[in-house]
């Protein structure tokens, strides 16, 4: 099969050249080229446009260059009160992506240029944006097996504006560039004339702050790495380590802990006031939208907001597990995870006929070889595991109790050297999204 790369075609004036481009160079090196188009349905012209697009990928394609056209409809349409800009990016880019995977494409090149990184970098100053919002848009990422790739972000507009001119190429123009209401548009047509008669080179000079602040980004990210290493685990962030950091190198790496929990960037003002709020010493909770954060005895942990049936399970009772993998039990608001380990685990013999108890009082966990058996809340107290960590169903094996939510597995049951053996972990269920 010959490589294949992609190219976001809107039959706009820049994706129109740099699909022309593209199409020259892979003429000579027998690479075949997809012209991907999303047609959003936002405009009354979308489908006049998606037709123009595909009849210049028909024209280009009796001419001998290798391009196939594939397009695709968006099926949902914005929300009230939701942003029409930040919408559209996301579905575009969610319906290249599947494009690119139909058509086997591993990477999508995208026409952004030189005063789009500048507009980016100043919208991005207006919003107050840190170092990693100020960095703009990378010239390479990989996100969700896909390769996204800009080659022209150091291009300037007037050049790609001469080839267009050079090759005669026609192009669409979205009326919606027009409207101000939009930040962009409005950044374009009233802000960027004035600043660039009176600064000539702030094209240049702001695209090169992009690239200082994509460098500092990268470093920042290398030393929260190093950071959460010494301090975060399983259960959380360790408070009395991040305590003891610069108040700079104790927000670099409280954003990072944020994000790897979340998935998300942290808004200004929870870092803010986390940083203000947090104590190793305090027990504090500060509610969020998809869950809560909790700090207690010395550690900040996440905790996704549960999802909730809407049929009532009754709880399972009985269990049996001969493999490695995840049980769902949507009856504890929970999955069981079940992991392959060499040592310290429960012999998989032990799971194939297990019992799923409720906390009743009276029960008995060893948390060690060699240690007593003590009471579970008195276990809990001493694990320093909180109550929200504490919830899900008892494992019993024959009697005996095999694994704890929060505590893990009890040490009368530890496998032998050479006992196919597994580890345990208890995930309670959240909400997706």
């Amino acid at each position: 099969m010959k490589a294949r790369v992609a190219v976001a075609y809107s039959g706009g004036r820049d994706s129109t050249a740099l699909l022309h481009a593209t199409l020259k160079a892979a003429a000579d090196q027998g690479v075949e080229v997809f012209a991907l188009h999303v047609h959003h349905g936002l405009s009354p012209h979308a489908d006049a446009w998606e037709e123009g697009a595909r009849r210049q990928c028909e024209r280009w394609a009796r001419r001998g260059m290798p391009v196939q056209f594939a397009s695709t409809r968006l099926a949902t349409c914005p929300a009230p009160g939701d942003s029409v800009e930040a919408w559209a990016r996301q579905q575009r880019y969610q319906a290249l992506r599947e494009m690119a995977i139909q058509h086997r494409v591993a990477a999508v090149l995208l026409a952004h240029h030189r005063r789009d990184q500048a507009e980016t970098f100043l919208l991005q100053a207006l919003r107050s944006a840190g170092v990693a919002g100020l960095s703009g848009m990378p010239a390479a990422i990989e996100r969700d097996g896909i390769t996204w790739l800009r080659p022209w972000l150091g291009i300037s507009r007037e050049s790609i504006e001469a080839y267009v001119r050079h090759y005669r190429l026609g192009h669409v123009d979205d009326e919606s560039n027009d409207d101000t209401r939009f930040a962009r548009n409005r950044l374009r047509h009233d802000v960027w004339p004035a600043l660039t008669s009176a600064f000539p080179q702030a094209e240049a000079a702001l695209a090169d702050a992009a690239a200082w602040a994509q460098d500092a980004a990268a470093c920042l990210g290398e030393l929260a790495a190093i950071d959460l290493a010494d301090m975060a685990s399983e259960r959380g962030l360790d408070l009395h380590r991040w305590a003891s950091l610069a108040p700079a190198r104790r927000s670099n790496v409280l954003r990072a802990w944020l994000r790897s929990c979340t998935g998300r960037v942290a808004s200004a003002s929870l870092v803010t006031r986390l940083m203000n709020e947090l104590s190793p010493k305090r027990p504090l909770r500060w509610p969020m939208e998809e869950g809560a954060l909790r700090a207690y005895r010395g550690t900040l942990a996440y905790q996704p907001a549960r999802v909730t049936a809407s049929v009532p399970c009754e709880r399972e009772s009985t269990l049996g597990v001969r493999r490695a993998g995840r049980v769902a039990l949507p009856g504890w608001g929970g999955v069981l995870e079940v992991a392959r380990i060499k040592e310290g685990g429960v012999p998989l013999a032990w799971l194939a006929h297990m019992e799923l108890r409720g906390r009743s009082g009276g029960e008995r966990f060893q948390a060690g070889i060699g240690r007593p058996p003590r009471s579970l809340k008195k276990q809990y107290q001493a694990a320093c595991v909180p109550a929200w960590e504490r919830e899900g169903p008892l494992f019993y094996s024959g009697g005996q109790l095999v694994y704890v939510p929060g505590l893990g597995i009890d040490a009368r049951v530890i496998a032998l050297p050479g006992q196919p053996q597994v580890l345990l972990r208890w995930l309670p269920s959240l909400k997706e999204g």
